[in-house]
């Protein structure tokens, strides 16, 4: 049974996620992971090393953004936006998250291009209301 709400696993997940992605905070990063981190993204190495050292190998201008965010009992998702990482487009994601004991514990993510307004066959933004500059 889960010792913590769904809103206080949003808010976990939130913070961690801008505490490593924005801030590179990775002092702080490793008190908001576990260090039995379980990876099954397509792109990380295994474990919380292989997303700190994947974050630290991307350049400062990283930045995310989150919008939607929904919990379910342990598991939160979050639809957000990975720009400034030297890519030719922006990356919108779904990350899934399982948090365990107060800790992000494991990961799961679908990582699609950003499309343009250009590109975009329905005339609408992949994230928020307007396309990317």
């Amino acid at each position: 049974m889960s010792k913590t709400s769904p809103e206080q696993n949003k808010d976990l997940v939130i913070k961690a996620f801008d505490t490593l992605f924005n801030q590179r905070d990775y002092e702080a990063a490793e008190r908001l992971w576990s260090d039995k981190y379980i990876q099954h993204s397509a792109h990380i190495e295994p474990g919380r090393d292989g997303l700190f050292n994947l974050v630290g190998s991307i350049p400062s201008s990283l930045r995310y953004e989150h919008g939607l965010v929904m919990a379910h009992g342990d598991y939160v998702m979050l639809h957000g936006r990975f720009s400034g990482m030297g890519l030719p487009a922006n990356w919108i994601v779904v990350d899934i998250v399982r948090v365990e004991n107060g800790l992000l514990a494991e990961h799961w993510d679908v990582i699609q291009d950003e499309a343009t307004q250009e590109s975009s066959k329905s005339g609408l933004p992949m994230f928020g209301a307007f396309f990317p500059a």
